[in-house]
């Protein structure tokens, strides 16, 4: 085997891996959650990993991203602690946030985790103001904003790319665009639905894949952050991509209207982790899917035996 292909199979076995635990991670969640041990709302990224996991490969350490309420992929891909998450989703004093934050609200600073939010693109000009700060020390750090194609409508998102673009901020801005604001979808809300050719006219450089091809997306996101990387920031990549369920929820609604049924096929027959499990084989396959499965029975285990918060965590982190 040439060093090459070595190296790729490597790629693809770190890729697959991440995709499955966060779909496998999630399914486990829809598994529980009638039984009420998830104590908040869940948006599932059922579908959509490969975005997550394809830009947030690239990213070090030290670099910082923030969500959107559909937070549980980009968490886990970008090296959340899978034991406090589950915990968090639980409603424990073992989670990121103390048991305070639930799904919608998971954020661990530690690992560059800067916070989702419930409410619409607000998570966006919180990234501004992180990589305005990266800026202002001469750091090589980058900052990566997460955000729906329905955020795009949001004023402060058009008042953040401005400002971006001309303080030239260290920061890639993505759009996962699965086309839908809930139930709405993209061609009902816009006359011309090309999000790039917006964000040109401020002066941004763009990028938009269209395949949903995990690898694309991982080669397009490190040339990307090489240029942000020498100064030559934001850039801007509106990604397409698919949810299998519901907005909100653990069911499937494929017999809502708002969907079509031909396009949803055409991203099933696309699925990134059945395509990635072809390549490695049924072998490699199985042992991954083995420690996948330890990696989340042991997030449960731990999630069940952390305790509630004591009624005195109420008083904490507040201003008065």
């Amino acid at each position: 085997m040439s060093l090459a292909t070595s190296q790729n199979m490597e790629l693809t076995e770190n890729l697959f891996k991440q995709m499955l635990l966060i779909r496998r991670f999630e399914e486990k969640i829809c598994e529980v959650y009638n039984t009420d041990v998830v104590k908040s709302p869940v948006h599932l990224s059922i579908g959509q990993e490969a975005v997550a996991v394809g830009v947030c490969d690239n990213l070090r350490g030290d670099d910082f991203v923030s969500n959107t309420y559909r937070c549980h992929a980009t968490h886990i891909a970008k090296g959340g602690d899978l034991n406090k998450m589950m915990a968090e989703l639980y409603g424990k004093s073992g989670g990121c946030a103390g048991g305070k934050a639930g799904s919608m609200h998971l954020a661990e600073f530690e690992k560059g985790i800067l916070g989702a939010s419930a409410v619409v693109a607000t998570t966006i000009p919180v990234a501004a103001g992180w990589a305005l700060t990266l800026k202002m020390q001469e750091s090589k750090q980058v900052v990566t904003s997460f955000f729906g194609d329905g955020a795009t409508e949001e004023g402060v998102f058009s008042e953040t790319i401005n400002f971006a673009a001309l303080h030239k901020l260290p920061i890639l801005f993505v759009c996962e665009n699965n086309r839908l604001a809930i139930h709405n979808p993209l061609e009902r809300r816009w006359a011309n639905s090309d999000i790039c050719e917006r964000i040109k006219t401020y002066g941004i450089e763009t990028c938009k894949i269209e395949s949903g091809d995990v690898f694309e997306i991982h080669q397009a996101t490190n040339e990307a952050l090489q240029k942000i990387r020498e100064g030559n920031a934001p850039i801007f990549m509106e990604i397409a991509t698919y949810r299998y369920k519901q907005h909100v929820g653990i069911a499937e609604d494929l017999h809502e209207d708002y969907r079509d049924m031909a396009e949803y096929q055409k991203w099933k027959d696309n699925d990134q982790i059945d395509k990635l499990a072809k390549i490695l084989g049924d072998e490699k396959t199985a042992q991954i899917e083995k420690d996948v499965k330890s990696q989340i029975e042991e997030a449960v285990k731990f999630a069940e035996n952390s305790p509630f918060p004591e009624d005195e965590e109420l008083l904490t982190h507040v201003y008065a």
